[in-house]
């Protein structure tokens, strides 16, 4: 869906091919794509070319995503969805490590979580973290996740199967933190 949010202080808006060397510069650090299941370790200016070049904003809710744009700066990370194995869509994000720890994304998630259960009647979110990504466990805690298993799942940019913690967020306990 070709779809741009505005936030307190981000634009999230869709992709485009001028992002390809923020991309590259952000994901090349092992910090960052280290915590992230789909994303290979090193990440070439390439790599973003090719995923961008699959982009397409025509596609539906449940496997749409923003790029992050904070004013004076551009692009500094992403947001969004796929399709997960059950129907759910499951949400998947990234920050560039000169911007964390400053509520950036928090406020990004919010945003595109409440642009999902506006644009669909889905009941819920799935998502998840690495069990060494604690700052991202925290995000989806603090935003109405709650723990629902464990697996292993495929980290590219390790090269292994880590331990995953799933996590969903249900429509209605979104609906309850809003009106709270």
């Amino acid at each position: 869906m070709d779809v741009s949010l505005t936030t307190h202080r981000l634009t999230l808006r869709q992709p485009a091919l001028h992002d390809a060397e923020r991309i590259a510069l952000f994901l090349n650090n092992f910090a960052v794509s280290g915590n992230l299941s789909r994303v290979p370790y090193p990440y070439h200016l390439a790599d973003a070319r090719a995923w961008l070049a699959t982009w397409r904003p025509d596609e539906p809710p449940g496997r749409t995503g923003f790029a992050i744009d904070l004013p004076g700066e551009g692009l500094i990370g992403q947001v969004g969805y796929h399709a997960g194995g059950d129907g759910a869509a499951v949400l998947g994000y990234w920050l560039a490590q000169p911007f964390w720890n400053r509520g950036f994304m928090s406020e990004a998630v919010a945003a595109a979580i409440e642009w999902y259960f506006a644009a669909v009647a889905a009941d819920r979110i799935r998502s998840g973290v690495f069990y060494f990504n604690k700052a991202s466990l925290h995000i989806q805690r603090k935003l109405g996740f709650v723990e629902t298993g464990e697996c292993r799942l495929l980290c590219l940019a390790r090269g292994e199967e880590v331990r995953h913690i799933d996590t969903e967020l249900k429509r209605s306990v979104w609906a309850e933190r809003r009106v709270a």
